[in-house]
């Protein structure tokens, strides 16, 4: 019973006990005084750089004579697809719009080396955390719609042609 009177004497006065660990004030912090509202970011303009304009022309260059040369390509084997339907499989008109889709082949791995070569660029200068470059996007966008072109050029000869 001592004890019981003893712990119910000591009880109340723990909790009269000062805790002098230090807290972080509840007032508004000064970041929180400035608002939410998005900062005002000022883009950065690219300043001409003639290296990379040169580049660009001469691939703007590259890429006219890409699609010129598929355009022509594509023509001739539109024709030796023409002649190979119906044929049977290794037959020498097969064989020639065959081989006419490789070198249909070898235009869109050109268009597909150049658009890396321009994504090269881009990157680059992103990671030189330079601004990007105006004429840069749409020499890419051509280059790869050009590409695109061929793909679908190329899958729709391939498969009127039978299959191997």
């Amino acid at each position: 019973m001592k004890m019981l009177w003893l712990s119910a004497l000591v009880l109340p006065l723990a909790a009269c006990a000062h805790d002098a660990t230090p807290y972080p004030s509840l007032a508004p912090r000064a970041v929180e005084k400035l608002g939410f509202a998005e900062p005002v970011v000022t883009v950065a303009e690219a300043k001409p750089d003639p290296a990379l304009d040169a580049r660009i022309d001469a691939w703007q260059r590259q890429l006219d004579t890409i699609a010129k040369g598929f355009a022509a390509d594509a023509a001739r084997t539109e024709t030796a697809a023409a002649r190979a339907r119906g044929q049977t499989v290794g037959s020498d008109a097969w064989l020639d719009a065959q081989s006419a889709l490789a070198g249909l082949d070898d235009w869109r791995s050109q268009a597909s080396a150049l658009l890396t070569d321009i994504d090269l660029a881009a990157s680059d200068r992103a990671a030189a955390l330079l601004p990007v470059y105006p004429a840069l996007a749409p020499l890419r966008e051509r280059a790869a719609a050009e590409g695109e072109r061929q793909a679908q050029t190329i899958d729709r000869l391939q498969a009127a042609l039978p299959a191997a």
